[in-house]
């Protein structure tokens, strides 16, 4: 069966925001809601994947296997995405943690094998793949060409693409970043946040998922990881909590309470230039948020 029967795409919505930071920099903000695609495979996930996975399917593959971390929304999309389609699939989890997270809980309750490697194995992951050639391989985060060009329809769903100045979007792997540069028009601006401390290898990782004919120009900000990937501190719980409050706008504490705490600032700053008109991609991911204590965050 394909997924896509199970996606929603007409829910994706361009929300437009209202903030007094927005009108003193006459600037205005909208959101690409890919978070209301699918409760599980949810944002940017299954752009990501969809091409890899239809190439599985072409190709016969009888067993698919990819890794990431204890708090992976690539590990449990690509779980249920292959649960749906009748596929097994395997996990290959970076270290080994005491107790399983929500996120490996999910992915075991749709059908994935979970394999546990130590932080000097995983980072040797790839000696992995000759080992397993009966396996379909698909990278971490969906990274690769492959990926990319899936992200590259994302901004097929945003409203009135070529009136936005700037596109904003937190990054991880580089995929759906790269994506979106593929996708931006000529005059437009793509930034990406990035999401974990000292990721210096990140801008070099996006060009080569690049063909070199994009017109959109890019940079990537290193300053707003908030301590590291997943990294929660109190100032990142009540920012996520005050945009729910005041937009009725859910973000998670591993991507885009970031990422949009970055576009704000960038805004408020004229880092993103005053007059502008900004497209922030949700990119969904609100799993992440079922580690808090309950009641951490309202929506959770």
């Amino acid at each position: 069966m394909s997924i896509n029967n199970l996606l929603h795409f007409e829910a994706i919505i361009t929300q437009n925001i209202s903030a007094s930071w927005l009108l003193d920099s006459q600037s205005r903000l909208s959101l690409l809601r890919l978070d209301l695609l699918h409760p599980v495979v949810s944002g940017n996930k299954w752009f990501k994947l969809q091409f890899y996975l239809a190439d599985a399917v072409q190709n016969n593959a009888k067993t698919i296997a990819t890794f990431g971390g204890a708090y992976s929304n690539h590990i449990v999309a690509t779980a249920f995405a292959c649960q749906q389609w009748g596929l097994p699939c395997v996990g290959y989890i970076r270290g080994a943690p005491q107790y399983l997270s929500h996120t490996l809980k999910d992915a075991m309750s749709y059908g994935m094998q979970l394999q546990f490697l130590s932080r000097s194995d995983y980072r040797r992951k790839n000696e992995l793949m000759p080992e397993h050639p009966e396996y379909y391989w698909i990278p971490e985060g969906g990274y690769g060409i492959t990926g990319a060009e899936g992200a590259a329809t994302i901004l097929s769903h945003a409203t009135a693409l070529s009136s936005y100045t700037h596109i904003v979007a937190a990054t991880g792997t580089g995929t759906m970043l790269a994506g979106l540069i593929r996708g931006a028009c000529a005059h437009q601006h793509v930034t990406g946040i990035s999401i974990m401390k000292g990721n210096n290898e990140l801008p070099q990782l996006v060009s080569e998922l690049l063909s070199g004919e994009e017109k959109a120009t890019f940079h990537i900000e290193q300053d707003y990881h908030f301590g590291g990937y997943a990294k929660h501190p109190p100032q990142l719980i009540d920012y996520i909590n005050t945009c729910w409050h005041q937009y009725q706008l859910p973000l998670d504490i591993v991507y885009t309470g970031k990422a949009f705490f970055a576009t704000e600032q960038m805004i408020r700053q004229h880092t993103i230039p005053a007059g502008s008109n900004v497209l922030f991609i949700h990119s969904g991911g609100l799993q992440g948020n079922l580690s808090l204590p309950a009641g951490t965050i309202p929506f959770s």
